[in-house]
């Protein structure tokens, strides 16, 4: 079990982020037209999965649109944008803010992708929903860049994550 702070208070985040080098567990997430996406159908492309707690924060809402303008500078690579929101609540901020590059994946039938990433909130007042992790894949799946971001009020290190893509 890791643990994170959320405002500088402690809050326990089960399962294990997956590491550089690993295989990727496999998951199956609803996007926004309430389809099932599961991560081999999106084989051949580097994945960046951007996970969050939700869009209605205002450093989620960040993360999001600082890796929608990242995204539309890469070639063969999707955002994913993975939180507990329902689809319509991603649908409507990514509609408001005219946010195109990126891919949004709703959690509400994929709960055990929380645990899977480790990235599941276990203590505090966000249990059940995500902690803010970065993990980067290349097309086979194998991580190439992994983060549990340390404060989940704080944004990920975008620069991190967008090197090991270049």
């Amino acid at each position: 079990m890791a643990q994170v702070t959320l405002k500088g208070s402690p809050v326990e985040v089960t399962g294990q982020l997956p590491q550089i080098g690993q295989q990727a567990p496999a998951f199956s997430l609803v996007a926004g037209d309430l389809s099932d996406v599961s991560l081999a159908s999106l084989a051949g492309k580097r994945k960046v999965l951007n996970i969050f707690p939700s869009v209605d924060t205002p450093t989620c809402a960040t993360s999001v649109r600082a890796f929608n303008a990242s995204a539309s500078k890469l070639s063969n690579t999707v955002v994913l944008c993975i939180s507990t929101d329902l689809p319509f609540a991603q649908a409507r901020f990514c509609g408001a803010e005219g946010l195109e590059n990126v891919v949004n994946l709703s959690t509400m039938r994929g709960a055990d992708f929380l645990a899977n990433y480790g990235v599941a909130i276990a203590s505090g007042p966000l249990v059940g929903v995500a902690a803010r992790a970065v993990v980067v894949l290349d097309e086979n799946d194998k991580v190439l860049h992994s983060e549990l971001v340390g404060e989940i009020a704080d944004e990920p290190n975008y620069d991190a994550a967008m090197a090991v893509l270049k």
